[in-house]
């Protein structure tokens, strides 16, 4: 993958609301309001319906909105500035794994998330036998899918008990179904995948590194949201350009959520999980 620039951003402002519900009756965290505008959406992800993206129309906004209600601490833990961080976090994280920008793309290489929905031409059939718990199933391939790339059958399998479908029985329906697309993307983000922490409590500030942590430079911040996500194939390697894809969405997300980054954006010094 070829070394990006960075996006330029439009100067104007979103005014994205965030209620904590902590307190809330029922009836009202029912009608939480969303964790982002539909037009703040639709301006991260500008060319998500291009004709150029084989996902198009696959990721529409009331999906995604849909997905986060299934997992209500999401964008809602913390201050306002830690709540809009965690999903820009999240959605620049979901925006790489599913980017088709190129460096000289329109309106920038960070304006092309959501354009896959599956891996193209997978090398292998992610299936590791070795796992007794999450038996691949006859004929099926875990390969990656969704906004999240899930992939192999100890991720399917997890995600699907989770949500309440037999994910490894039906892997495709990741890529037929948007709500559920979204839904294991969120569930990866929010889910402790010892000894790796959730990206949710990473990005909120309830994870502590431990000592093998410390040892590894695992440090706090969105660097280590990336080595949770793919650490083995891209941390340790300073200038990874998949690492630096990935905070240039997050730097694009940042400003328009007009949030800051926080710090240790790379994991490029820190060792693999």
């Amino acid at each position: 993958m070829a070394t990006f620039s960075h996006a330029p951003i439009s100067a104007f402002v979103i005014f994205v609301i965030f209620i904590s519900w902590g307190s809330l009756s029922p009836s009202q965290v029912s009608a939480r309001r969303p964790v982002i505008s539909e037009s703040l959406y639709n301006t991260l992800f500008l060319h998500k319906d291009n004709a150029a993206c084989p996902a198009k129309g696959f990721y529409p906004y009331q999906s995604f909105i849909a997905a986060t209600r299934s997992f209500r601490s999401f964008g809602n833990r913390g201050s306002q500035a830690v709540q809009r961080r965690e999903v820009a976090a999240f959605l620049a994280q979901i925006s790489h794994e599913t980017t088709g920008g190129w460096a000289t793309a329109p309106d920038g290489p960070y304006s092309w998330g959501l354009c896959f929905k599956e891996e193209v031409s997978p090398q292998s059939d992610y299936c590791d036998s070795t796992n007794t718990q999450w038996p691949c199933a006859p004929g099926k391939t875990y390969q990656g899918r969704g906004p999240i790339q899930l992939s192999w059958n100890f991720n399917y399998g997890p995600a699907g008990k989770a949500l309440g479908f037999d994910c490894l029985a039906n892997p495709e329906i990741v890529s037929n179904n948007s709500v559920i697309a979204f839904k294991t993307a969120l569930w990866f983000w929010m889910t402790e995948q010892r000894p790796k922490p959730s990206c949710h409590n990473v990005m909120i500030g309830r994870y502590r590194p431990t000592r093998a942590d410390r040892a590894a430079n695992r440090t706090v911040g969105f660097g280590l949201t990336t080595n949770i996500i793919n650490g083995g194939l891209e941390c340790g390697r300073p200038g990874d350009a998949r690492v630096e894809s990935r905070i240039g969405f997050f730097t694009r997300y940042a400003q328009l959520f007009n949030v800051s980054t926080g710090p240790n954006l790379d994991c490029g010094n820190q060792k693999s999980f």
